[in-house]
């Protein structure tokens, strides 16, 4: 088992999840945080860490989201690891709970 961002954390990309986790398995993009799946050891900081909610076990992963595992799987491998706590952008809290934005997810 894994955990999987999922697509709510596009366009608000808090970075709280990255000050808790144990072994750096976070990678950023542009506008979204993904978990390496080699990486991650299932320790659970993460998930309540995250504001917008975006973080999910892969035993709990929503069906509509499946397909972000391997949206996660195949982004960490081309961004960078991300070590500590960013300021999120200045509009996130306004893309918090926002239907619809894989569409605007930046690569």
């Amino acid at each position: 088992m894994t955990f999987v961002v999922t697509e709510n954390c596009i366009k608000c990309k808090y970075t709280d999840c990255v000050d808790v986790c144990p072994v750096d398995c976070f990678h950023e993009g542009p506008n979204f945080l993904v978990i390496d799946p080699e990486e991650c050891i299932d320790c659970t900081l993460c998930e309540p860490e995250c504001p917008a909610e975006a973080i999910y076990s892969e035993d709990d992963l929503p069906e509509e989201q499946a397909h972000f595992t391997e949206l996660n799987e195949e982004l960490a491998k081309i961004w960078p690891v991300l070590t500590e706590k960013k300021d999120g952008p200045e509009d996130g809290a306004e893309w918090d709970g926002k239907p619809d934005k894989l569409k605007l997810l930046e690569r």
